[in-house]
C-alpha cells in the first residue's frame, strides 16, 4: 500500500512540476571539468578562499551556501612539514626560520579560508548521525563544532513533538564555523524505504536543542536570520498532545509533518537551476549577469564525490539540487503539505465512495458500471488534483483507487460468474420466447417469475396469414421457406419490441402473450399496439414480395385478455413455456372471425376497456362455438389523435344503425346501413348487417332474441 501511494505521489509530482528553470538559485558545480583543471577533491582552502572572494567581489552574489563540510585541517600547503623541518633538521637555520615565519600566514589556508568568509553571508554545511546510521557505520564520535541551535526544546510546547533525534555530528573546524553566519546539516534521515528522497527533515533534535537543515539555514540567512517558532495545532483525539504542522520563520509558514519533515517541491529533472563550473568561476569566464545577486550553492555532480541521490523525478539526481529545490519552494511558498486531517478526509472519502459504488454497481449493467466507476475515479482524482494544485495539500489517493477498482472487479466477477450464469440459463430457457432486454430484466428480478404453473391476468394474440394453403401450393419448398422467414421475422421483431413473449409458430400463424414471464400491468395496451404495428408492417413486407414475384398476403389478428394458466408444460420428452385456458381459446376464435367480418384485427371487450385512449368500432355481439356467454367484438381503428373527423362521424352513424338493429327497427336500420354502404363500400360489415336485416324481415327472431349472433364454426 505504501509503495502504491508513493507511486501515485510520484506520478502527480511528475505531471504537475513546472519544468522551468529558477535563475534565483545558481549551483557552482565542482564537476569533472573542475577536478581535471584544479586537481582532485578536496581542494586547498586558499583556493576555496579565492573562489569565495571572486563570487562576492567580482560577481556580487547575494548569499553563498556550501554543500560541503570542512571537518579536518587542510595540510595541502605543506605547513606541517615545514614546521617539522624548522623544529628538527633546519632548527639552526635562521634564514629558513625567518622565511617560514614571514610566509606562515599564507600557508595557514584554513585561517585564510575563514577570513574570506568573515562578514559575508556564507552558510556552511555539516551532518548529523542518527542511531541507525551510527550503528551501520560503526562511528559515534563527534567532529568539529555545531552552529548555535535555532530553538531550545525544553519547553512544554515542543516536549512531545517526535523530532528526528541525532546521536552525533560531523561539523566544521571551529575557526571556519565561527567565521560563517550560520550552518545547516545536509544529511537526510527520512529517506523513504524504497530509497527515494521525497521529503527532507527540516529540523533535527540533538541533546535538547533543535537544529536546521542547510536549505532552511540559507533561507533564514537571506532574510536576516529571523527566529523560528513551532506551529502547533489542536491535539490529537484523546492524546492531549499538540501536533506540529508548520514552522514559523519570521512570519513565513513552512508546512511540515508531525516530525518536522517537509516534502521536496521538485521543479523538474536535473538542470532546473543554472549550473556553472567552479573552474569557470575561478577563471572568471562566467558572465556577470548570471551570478549577480543570486543565491549560490557550491556542490558537486561528479560521480566520484558520491553526492547523487535517487528521487521521484530522476534516478540519479545531485544532492545539491535538492537543496536548491527546497530554497526555491520556500521563496515561492509552494511546499506541499500532508496535514493530519487528511487521514479523516481519506476515511470519509472511502466511506462515501464505498457506499456509493455498493449501491450503484449491483443496479447497473456492465457498461454503466464501467461508466460509473470511471466517473467516480475521475471525481476522486479531480478533488485530489484540485487540493494539490490550489491548496498544496497532498490527499491520500491509493486506498480510494484500490477500493474503487476492487469493488468494480468483485462486481464484474460476480456478474460474470453468478449473474452471467443465471442470465445464460434464462437465455436458454426463454431466449426463443422473449426479447434479450426482457431476459436482462428477468435476471435482475429472479423472484418475479417462475417456470411452475401460474394463473394470472394476461393478454394473448393470434395472427394468421389468410389463404396460406393456396399460397404454399404455388411455391417450391425453398421459396416457401424464404417466404415464411420474410413474414415471421418482422412480426416477431414487432412482438419483441412491445415486450411480448412468443408462444409458438404454427405454420403461418404466430401465437404470443403478454404478462408473463414478467408481470406487466400494461399487457393489454402493449398487445394491441403490437397488433396494429403488425398490420402496418404488411405493406413494407409486400414490397419485397413483389420484387420476388411472390403473391400478395393478408393477415388477421385476434387479441383477448383474461385469466390464463402459464408455465413450462409438456412431457418428460419435451417442455414448452406456454399458456392455456378458455381465454386463450377465445383469442384464437377472434382471429378466425376476422375473415367473416372482413377486418384485420378483432379484440374483445376486456381489451377495449383497458385501452380507453383508442377508438374502436363495435363489430358484433356473438356466441362463439363452445362458449355460452356472449362476447362483444371490436375493431381497433387507432388512437384518438390518429382518427379523422370524417371517420368519427361515420362511427356515430354506424352505432346509431347498430342500435336500431338491436331494437328490431329493421326499416330504419336498413336505410342507415344502406347509406353507410354507399358511402364506404369497402367496409364489409355494413353488407353483413344488411343481409341479416333482410333475413329477419322475412324470418323475425323470437321474443328471446337479445341481438347476439351465434357462430356455429371456428
Amino acid at each position: 500500500m505504501e509503495r502504491f501511494e508513493n507511486h501515485l505521489y510520484d506520478t502527480r509530482l511528475r505531471l504537475t512540476m513546472p519544468g522551468t528553470q529558477d535563475p534565483r538559485v545558481v549551483i557552482v558545480d565542482i564537476d569533472e571539468k573542475s577536478l581535471k583543471a584544479e586537481g582532485h577533491w578536496p581542494w586547498r582552502r586558499d583556493r576555496l578562499a579565492r573562489l569565495v572572494d571572486i563570487l562576492f567581489e567580482h560577481y556580487q552574489i547575494g548569499i553563498l551556501g556550501f554543500d560541503v563540510v570542512f571537518a579536518e585541517e587542510d595540510h595541502g600547503s605543506g605547513l606541517a612539514l615545514l614546521d617539522g623541518l624548522a623544529a628538527h633538521e633546519l632548527a639552526e637555520n635562521q634564514a629558513f626560520t625567518e622565511t617560514l615565519d614571514r610566509i606562515r600566514p599564507s600557508l595557514q589556508t584554513d585561517r585564510r579560508f575563514a577570513e574570506s568568509l568573515r562578514n559575508r553571508p556564507v552558510v556552511l554545511a555539516y551532518y548529523f548521525r542518527t542511531a541507525q546510521s551510527s550503528q551501520k557505520n560503526g562511528n559515534s564520535g563527534n567532529i568539529g563544532v555545531l552552529p548555535p541551535p535555532i530553538l531550545d526544546l525544553n519547553t512544554r510546547r515542543s516536549r512531545h513533538v517526535p523530532f528526528v533525534e541525532a546521536v552525533g555530528f560531523g561539523g566544521n573546524l571551529p575557526v571556519i564555523q565561527e567565521s560563517a553566519v550560520g550552518a545547516g546539516y545536509f544529511d537526510n534521515p527520512v529517506v523513504d524505504r524504497d530509497g527515494m528522497h521525497r521529503r527532507v527533515a527540516l529540523v533535527q533534535a540533538y541533546q535538547g536543542d533543535l537544529y536546521e537543515c542547510l536549505p532552511l539555514a540559507i533561507t533564514r540567512a537571506l532574510f536576516g536570520s529571523p527566529p523560528v517558532d513551532l506551529g502547533m495545532v489542536t491535539a490529537k483525539a484523546g492524546s492531549g498532545e499538540p501536533v506540529l504542522e508548520w514552522l514559523d520563520v519570521g512570519g513565513m509558514k513552512i508546512p511540515v509533518d508531525e516530525r518536522g519533515s517537509v516534502l521536496i517541491p521538485y521543479r523538474g529533472k536535473q538542470g532546473s537551476f543554472p549550473y556553472v563550473s567552479a573552474v569557470d568561476v575561478l577563471t572568471k569566464r562566467v558572465v556577470l549577469e548570471r551570478l549577480a545577486g543570486a543565491i549560490v550553492l557550491v556542490g558537486t555532480t561528479a560521480p566520484g564525490l558520491q553526492d547523487l541521490r535517487s528521487t521521484p523525478v530522476q534516478n540519479v539526481y545531485p544532492g545539491v539540487e535538492i537543496h536548491a529545490n527546497l530554497i526555491s519552494g520556500f521563496l515561492d511558498q509552494s511546499i506541499k503539505h500532508e496535514p493530519g486531517y487528511t487521514k479523516g478526509v481519506e476515511f470519509v472519502q472511502l466511506l462515501l465512495v464505498g457506499c456509493l459504488l455498493a449501491f450503484l454497481l449491483p443496479r447497473f449493467s456492465a457498461l454503466w458500471s464501467l461508466t460509473a466507476t470511471v466517473i467516480i475515479v475521475g471525481l476522486v482524482l479531480g478533488l485530489n488534483v484540485y487540493a494539490w494544485e490550489e491548496s498544496n495539500i497532498v490527499l491520500p489517493l491509493g486506498a480510494t483507487v484500490l477500493l474503487v477498482l476492487a469493488l468494480f472487479v468483485v462486481h464484474m466477477s460476480y456478474g460474470f460468474f453468478v449473474e452471467g450464469r443465471t442470465r445464460r440459463r434464462l437465455a436458454r430457457l426463454f431466449g426463443q420466447y422473449v426479447p434479450p432486454e426482457l431476459v436482462d430484466e428477468m435476471s435482475a428480478k429472479p423472484d418475479d417469475f417462475g417456470l411452475a404453473g401460474d394463473s394470472r391476468e394476461m393478454t394473448v394474440l393470434f395472427s394468421d396469414v389468410r389463404n396460406f394453403t393456396n399460397i404454399s401450393e404455388g411455391l417450391p419448398p425453398n421459396e416457401l421457406t424464404r417466404l415464411m422467414n420474410e413474414i415471421l421475422t418482422p412480426l416477431t421483431r414487432i412482438i419483441h419490441t412491445h415486450r411480448g413473449t412468443i408462444d409458438k409458430y404454427m405454420g403461418d400463424a404466430v401465437m404470443a402473450f403478454w404478462g408473463a414471464p414478467l408481470s406487466d400491468p400494461d399487457h393489454e395496451q402493449r398487445a394491441l399496439r403490437a397488433a396494429l404495428d403488425m398490420i402496418a408492417a404488411l405493406p413494407k413486407i409486400q414490397e419485397g414480395f413483389q420484387a420476388r414475384g411472390w403473391p400478395e398476403i393478408r393477415m388477421g389478428v385476434g387479441v383477448h385478455s383474461g385469466v390464463m394458466n402459464v408455465g413450462n408444460m409438456g412431457s418428460e420428452f419435451r417442455m414448452a413455456y406456454t399458456v392455456l385456458g378458455d381465454a386463450v381459446n377465445l383469442g384464437s376464435r377472434l382471429e378466425g372471425l376476422t375473415k367473416q367480418y372482413g377486418v384485420s384485427i378483432i379484440v374483445s371487450d376486456s381489451v377495449r376497456e383497458k385501452v380507453p385512449d383508442y377508438v374502436f368500432r363495435e363489430l358484433d355481439q356473438v356466441r362463439v362455438k363452445g362458449k355460452d356467454e356472449p362476447v362483444t367484438l371490436f375493431e381497433p381503428l387507432g388512437s384518438e389523435a390518429e382518427i379523422s373527423n370524417g371517420v368519427k362521424a361515420e362511427l356515430t352513424l354506424y352505432h346509431e344503425a347498430l342500435g336500431l338493429y338491436r331494437r328490431r327497427a329493421w326499416e330504419q336500420a336498413q336505410l342507415r346501413f344502406q347509406d353507410l354502404h354507399q358511402a364506404n363500400a369497402a367496409v364489409r360489415l355494413y353488407k353483413i348487417y344488411m343481409e341479416r336485416i333482410a333475413h329477419f324481415r322475412h324470418h323475425p327472431p323470437d321474443s328471446r332474441w337479445d341481438g347476439v349472433y351465434v357462430h356455429t364454426s371456428k
